[in-house]
C-alpha cells in the first residue's frame, strides 16, 4: 500500500462532498506527472485529500483507491474545461482512479503546520511553487501525518 495526496479546491469538490457521495471519479488531471503518479496508483492505496486555494490550504481528510485505470469522462465533454480534442474515446489519454472515503479529520492540518513539521524533500506540498495536484507521499511522513491526527 502507497500513500498519496490529492488537491481539490472545495468550491469544486470537498471532503463532505466525497463524504456524501461514499465514491467519486478523481477526474480533470491533466498534468502529465501527475497523470503518471495516478498510474501508479493500486487498490487500497490511501491517499490524505488536500484542500487547496482556501483558507487556510490543508489536509481535511482520507480516502482510498477503490478503482484504477478509469477513463476520465471529462477529457471527451466539449463542455468541459478538461475537454481534450486530441484524446479519442477509442485512445484515451487521461485515465485517472475512484477513490472512497474514509474520514474527515477533527482539525485541518494547514499548510504552514505542515511547512513546520516537514521539509521539502520529505512532503512535495510544501515546496515553493509546487503545483502538483497528485504527489507521493513517503510511509514515514503519512505515519507522522497519521499520528499527529489521532493525537488530534
Amino acid at each position: 500500500m502507497a500513500y498519496w495526496l490529492m488537491k481539490s479546491e472545495p468550491d469544486a469538490y470537498s471532503i463532505e462532498d466525497l463524504r456524501r457521495d461514499r465514491t467519486e471519479v478523481w477526474d480533470g488531471v491533466r498534468n502529465y506527472q501527475a497523470r503518471n503518479f495516478i498510474a501508479s496508483m493500486a487498490i487500497g492505496d490511501k491517499a490524505f485529500f488536500y484542500h487547496s486555494n482556501t483558507k487556510p490550504p490543508g489536509i481535511v481528510g482520507l480516502m482510498e483507491v477503490v478503482e484504477i485505470n478509469v477513463v476520465d469522462p471529462t477529457q471527451f465533454d466539449r463542455e468541459s474545461k478538461y475537454y481534450d480534442p486530441k484524446s479519442l474515446r477509442e485512445k484515451p489519454r487521461w485515465h485517472t482512479v475512484t477513490v472512497g472515503y474514509l474520514e474527515t479529520f477533527k482539525s485541518v492540518i494547514s499548510l504552514d503546520e505542515l511547512r513546520k513539521t516537514f521539509s521539502p524533500e520529505e512532503l512535495w506540498v510544501v515546496r515553493q511553487g509546487n503545483r502538483l495536484s497528485v504527489m507521493p507521499v513517503d510511509d514515514m511522513v503519512a505515519e507522522k501525518l497519521l499520528h499527529k491526527i489521532q493525537a488530534a
